[in-house]
């Protein structure tokens, strides 16, 4: 996930494109997920959702409108209690408890991992090769095994966060496809896997390589193949706003993803304002209608519209190799309240409206 604000001093206002009527009929896909790692916060302090029926828990709401798996981020050490082992172990449970599964998300760092950031725990900074692949493998295998033996063993788990330019920086650090340290990034990624694999001895959990864009990825996961990384599932990020904002240019090259690689294609991180407005004093990441398609306008309906669309697009990957979305923080409202400087830069990119109901976007979960 990447951050950069949008001045909310420069939101510009344009008359609304209409949006298709929404229908009831939806693709099926396997995952409707939702990546609710703010909930333990968010719940901390105190924040209450709301559904059409009133107060609820938000799990059971997602859960209801058909939400079936939970993408839930791992930091090593974090410098609070969120994203840590102990509140992820927690979680988890409560996840399962809920009835939904799990994708967990390594990202291999004490903090947010993302394209332009991989650094190594400070744990590991100084370890060698050889050592840092030893503690990456032991790690992995110490996490899933501890969510084995609590019972809630991942279905999907994605070795590091948007890993365009490699992970655990400089170790595994590659700037292109024909760079050198592609081996020893490779090496990480393997040392990573094998730990999964050596706590998930039924061999249960698919394993996600994670890319933050759509245009490139064909380079990233053929350069993987050359240095043969096992894996199951090509996840990708979708935010219209950082790229090709034509639906059908990316259903072309998810279809040819899928040709190519013969894997199957999933959305690990997806969103779509409902509102260009704001609910707390934190500068938010869209608010500008420039930012958008022109089809789905920044409404209620055009946020339901653009996942009804990105769902079909999946769908219609060939041999049904497109397996499933998740909308990245859809429980990130403004919980800090109005006056907040470091509350959400997502509010109106949530599922729920500023009074925390949940938004007609929800039915895409179905």
């Amino acid at each position: 996930m990447m951050f950069v604000a949008c001045s909310k001093n420069s939101v510009k206002q344009t008359p609304p494109v209409v949006t298709p009527p929404v229908t009831d009929t939806l693709p099926a896909l396997a995952w409707r997920g939702a990546d609710l790692s703010f909930l333990p916060q968010i719940q901390a302090a105190g924040t209450t959702f709301y559904d059409s029926t009133g107060a609820k828990p938000a799990l059971a709401i997602f859960k209801e409108y058909g939400c079936n798996l939970v993408r839930v981020r791992l930091w090593c050490q974090p410098a609070d209690v969120h994203s840590s082992l102990p509140e992820v172990l927690a979680f988890c449970q409560t996840i399962q408890q809920a009835g939904m599964q799990i994708l967990l998300d390594f990202h291999f760092s004490d903090t947010w991992a993302d394209p332009a950031h991989q650094a190594t725990p400070a744990a590991w900074a100084s370890l060698s090769l050889t050592v840092l692949q030893d503690s990456v493998t032991a790690y992995t295998q110490r996490v899933v095994g501890l969510l084995k033996a609590q019972n809630t063993l991942p279905a999907i788990v994605q070795v590091g966060n948007e890993i365009n330019a490699g992970m655990l920086w400089p170790a595994g650090q590659v700037s292109g496809i024909n760079d050198a340290n592609w081996v020893n990034f490779a090496g990480l990624l393997k040392s990573s896997i094998a730990g999964v694999k050596a706590a998930d001895t039924d061999n249960k959990i698919a394993i996600m390589l994670h890319y933050a864009e759509v245009d490139g990825a064909a380079s990233f996961f053929t350069a993987v193949n050359q240095q043969a990384v096992p894996y199951d599932i090509i996840g990708l990020s979708y935010y219209p706003w950082w790229s090709e904002k034509d639906l059908a240019y990316i259903g072309g090259q998810l279809n040819q993803l899928a040709s190519t690689f013969n894997k199957e294609i999933f959305i690990a991180e997806t969103a779509y304002p409902w509102t260009l407005q704001w609910n707390d004093n934190t500068n938010n990441n869209v608010g500008d209608n420039s930012q958008l398609i022109p089809a789905y306008p920044a409404t209620p309906q055009g946020q339901l519209q653009y996942l009804q669309q990105l769902k079909t697009v999946l769908a219609a990957i060939p041999n049904k190799l497109g397996v499933g979305f998740c909308y990245w923080a859809p429980d990130w409202v403004a919980f800090k309240g109005p006056a907040a400087t470091d509350g959400s830069s997502w509010e109106n990119l949530a599922m729920f409206d500023f009074s925390n109901k949940a938004q007609p976007g929800m039915q895409a979960f179905k």
